[in-house]
């Protein structure tokens, strides 16, 4: 079984898209050798520890919506 599940990362993030999105982006990071934001990872590989990171809130991000695409 994979750590952490699915069905657990999916109630981090809302979507598989944004989810692959943002483990991918840290991962690159971790690869050029980032900071590490847990003390102790499960997985050895960088896409596993940015889903770790994800999964214990310490990996988040936000979606900004250009101005002339909000509506009033």
């Amino acid at each position: 079984m994979l750590y952490p599940s699915i069905d657990k990362l999916m109630t981090k993030i809302d979507s598989k898209y944004s989810l692959v999105s943002v483990a991918a982006k840290r991962a690159r990071k971790l690869q050029t050798n980032a900071k590490p934001q847990l003390t102790k990872y499960v997985s050895h590989k960088n896409v596993g520890k940015a889903l770790e990171e994800i999964n214990e809130d310490q990996l988040t991000y936000r979606v900004n919506i250009p101005a002339n695409l909000i509506e009033d």
